[in-house]
């Protein structure tokens, strides 16, 4: 029986870019899938019938704002039980991320950040089981 690929949540609020991403994930072997804000990812079930768990979420920076933004973070990583945490944020901007947020960001990527930068950030810290993972071209 083969193990269920890992699921990739992206939060991101611009469309093409996250759909971009969420392809080049699914591609690569991992199960992807996109919202554009917190409340909309608040919406995935932290367990699906045939598929994996969350393990690991993609946060565009411009997604943490308002006021509910620190306690969707927080309702978000109890549900899938503390996933690997990765901030996109702007080159310019110093990241500005909830203090409260449980554990510790995995990593911060500064843009600009290409697709094939965001996949490989995602590899280096969820890689795949060697039957599972596709090469990209």
């Amino acid at each position: 029986m083969t193990a269920l690929p890992p699921r990739v949540l992206l939060i991101m609020p611009d469309q093409w870019p996250r759909a971009l991403l969420r392809a080049a994930l699914r591609e690569a072997g991992y199960d992807a899938l996109g919202a554009p804000a917190l409340a909309a990812a608040l919406r995935y079930r932290a367990e699906a019938p045939g598929r994996g768990s969350v393990r690991l979420v993609l946060i565009d920076q411009a997604s943490l704002t308002g006021d509910e933004a620190e306690a969707q973070l927080e309702a978000l990583v109890r549900r899938h039980a503390t996933p690997a945490l990765v901030l996109l944020t702007k080159a310019s901007q110093k990241p500005s991320v909830p203090a409260s947020v449980p554990g510790a960001w995995s990593r911060i990527v500064r843009r600009p950040a290409s697709i094939a930068d965001l996949v490989a950030t995602v590899q280096q810290i969820l890689p795949l089981a060697p039957e599972s993972a596709r090469p990209l071209d």
